[in-house]
């Protein structure tokens, strides 16, 4: 049964209210089942102070959850944010004296304008999601993909199973046994279990969040951002040239010699602007960067691109990946 990935944003621990909490970090994880039914909850736990926290948290949403409790920078990026990687999905959670008609000038034009006003009440917030998870899992058709994608977010050694990561099916299926690359660092593993919601599974599909317990890799080979995956379509480069969206937010022309940084599933990395062709529309140019660490992705993904001296706003726009 598919799982519901959920963003959680705006209110540090408002998600300890809607699931148990697991993995933390820079990002921290929540887990919400009830029969068949789970959700993944993550929270950007570093955010505002790492804009790659809030990435992290929204790149492999299918629902976010932003609580206002004040109309500041943050709550305005966040928009900007959640628009960027296209998170069409969400719930608008106020506090205080925050009003719809606050917000609505605010989010026009974005994918927040869609999302459904919801009372500051976990509970009912909870049940709710339990709700959106269900009716996915009555939509979604089994994957006949032979192939899968597990973007990675922690690693670990566990003494008497050896190397474990947690991660999320960013696309395709995966199956227990499966040899797969590990990308960028080109070595191969073996899948030995799968794991969704520490229940032992033989496979797992597009949007599952998982542990797997892998054979032929060590903990010190990893990295956040490394993508286990058997699909020979994916591409890993450093040197990306792409058309670039600016948001509207933007007021200046990228330039070159500009350190930006790239978002994609768990990677955020940094990336020199070599060369940019504006043509009639500064907003839309074509540009040349090259990354210190290989970007790993499918062709035609979408990706994120970042300017972290960027003061209030620092979210350029998206990347059309070739």
């Amino acid at each position: 049964m598919p799982n519901l990935n959920v963003a959680v944003i705006g209110s540090p621990d408002y998600a300890k209210g809607l699931g148990k909490k697991s993995t933390a970090s820079d990002i921290t994880f929540y887990d919400l089942k009830r029969d068949e039914v789970t959700v993944s909850l993550v929270e950007p736990s570093k955010y505002p102070e790492k804009l790659a926290s809030l990435f992290f948290a929204t790149s492999l949403a299918d629902v976010a959850v932003i609580v206002v409790e004040q109309i500041g920078p943050a709550f305005g990026e966040s928009v900007v944010m959640l628009d960027s990687v296209g998170v069409k999905k969400g719930y608008i959670v106020t506090k205080g004296y925050i009003t719809r008609d606050q917000l609505s000038p605010l989010i026009k034009g974005t994918v927040l304008e869609k999302y459904t006003m919801f009372a500051d009440n976990p509970v009912q917030l909870r049940e709710r999601l339990l709700a959106d998870a269900r009716e996915i899992a009555s939509d979604s058709k089994r994957s006949k993909s032979t192939t899968g994608s597990v973007a990675v977010d922690h690693y670990f050694d566990v003494k008497g199973v050896g190397t474990v990561v947690l991660g999320c099916v960013a696309d395709g299926v995966i199956k227990r046994h499966d040899a797969v690359n590990a990308h960028p660092i080109g070595k191969e593993a073996e899948i030995r279990s799968i794991q969704k919601h520490d229940d032992d599974f033989e496979r797992a599909e597009k949007g599952d969040r998982v542990g797997l317990a892998l054979k032929g890799i060590s903990v010190s080979e990893l990295d956040r951002g490394t993508v286990l995956s058997n699909d020979d379509r994916l591409v890993c480069r450093k040197d990306i040239a792409a058309r670039a969206h600016l948001v509207k937010y933007w007021l200046n022309p990228l330039r070159e010699d500009m350190v930006a940084h790239i978002g994609h599933w768990m990677q955020f990395e940094p990336a020199r602007i070599e060369s940019i062709t504006h043509g009639a529309d500064w907003r839309n140019p074509r540009i040349k960067l090259n990354l210190q660490k290989e970007l790993v992705y499918l062709p035609g993904s979408k990706a994120i691109l970042a300017y972290l001296e960027g003061g209030k706003l620092r979210i350029i726009g998206t990347l059309d990946l070739q």
